[in-house]
């Protein structure tokens, strides 16, 4: 059982984080935001540091967007591939879905389906624990009720289940996750003991080509050895109407005699009818643990066509 928990705890932190420059599908928030300056002086926008770091400890964004969506009717384009030691693509997956409400429960319509190369293991479960995960938080395949409740991830206190650890790293990143075996801490950017290993970096630019944004990027320093740090970079976009968050990049990587992982992952919201929504998730990388084969998954997942639900 103890080792079930850490292998589903290492899953957890590989899903956050960003990794090895692998040549795979995964287009990213930077991409999409235009950078006009990259020598904004926030004092003349009334802004500090501590405004930026207070904003990104205290966002609910993402979580209410996720949780916003039950809401909505809308279509959904998942693209999973799966990699060897190689980085030759071993498996694929390709899903299109219509997500609704009927009688007032949530529905999921499988409009398109296409799997090729070793995906599944002869109980029809996915053959890495990556996609299973992935497919938890974001594809929701085994549980049509996406989010449950208002609750924040990472307030459920000691019996908080691995999988709403997994959902904190991922919705409230920054802030400390316990019970995470031997990095929990690391996760903890801006706190007295670690935020002297980052340095920080402001632009200002548009997003999909219409919206005034702040680019808040906090990047380890280069004189700072990789084993103090587990969070190489976070980036941040904030719309600077509203200095609602829009996107997010986290780039993480470690490595010991226990694990390796080294994973990139991107997460961007968008406006209809001004209710921010998921718009765009990507995610690629790989993780080791002993007596585990090594996983590498690429994932990219669009969600278009908004319509509220009446």
């Amino acid at each position: 059982m103890r080792k079930l928990a850490l292998l589903v705890a290492f899953m957890a932190i590989t899903i956050t984080s960003f990794g090895q420059q692998i040549p795979r599908f995964n287009p990213d928030t930077i991409k999409s935001v235009v950078i006009d300056s990259n020598l904004v002086n926030i004092k003349s926008h009334k802004l500090n540091v501590q405004d930026f770091i207070d904003a990104v400890l205290a966002d609910t964004s993402f979580y209410k967007a996720f949780h916003n969506m039950k809401g909505y009717d809308f279509t959904a384009e998942n693209r999973i591939f799966t990699f060897d030691k190689k980085n030759k693509v071993e498996g694929k997956i390709y899903r299109k879905l219509h997500h609704g409400d009927k009688n007032g429960k949530h529905f999921i319509e499988v409009l398109a389906k296409q799997d090729s190369g070793n995906v599944y293991k002869k109980n029809g479960k996915y053959q890495l624990y990556t996609v299973e995960m992935f497919d938890y938080i974001f594809q929701n395949a085994y549980n049509s009720d996406f989010m449950k409740g208002e609750a924040l991830p990472g307030t459920g206190g000691k019996n908080e289940s691995y999988k709403d650890k997994l959902k904190t790293l991922i919705f409230r990143p920054g802030t400390k996750v316990k019970g995470i075996p031997f990095i929990s801490g690391k996760t903890e950017i801006f706190s007295d003991d670690l935020k002297d290993y980052y340095f920080y970096q402001f632009a200002r630019g548009t997003y999909l080509d219409s919206i005034p944004v702040y680019r808040f990027k906090v990047i380890r320093k280069p004189s700072t050895s990789e084993d103090d740090v587990m969070i190489k970079e976070m980036t941040t976009i904030f719309d600077t109407r509203t200095f609602q968050i829009l996107g997010r990049y986290i780039d993480m990587k470690y490595s010991n005699m226990f694990f390796d992982f080294n994973v990139q992952m991107n997460l961007e919201l968008n406006y209809y009818g001004g209710e921010l929504l998921p718009a765009k998730i990507s995610y690629q990388g790989n993780w080791n643990i002993p007596f585990h084969k090594e996983e590498r998954a690429a994932f990219l997942i669009l969600h278009k066509g908004y319509k509220k639900e009446q």
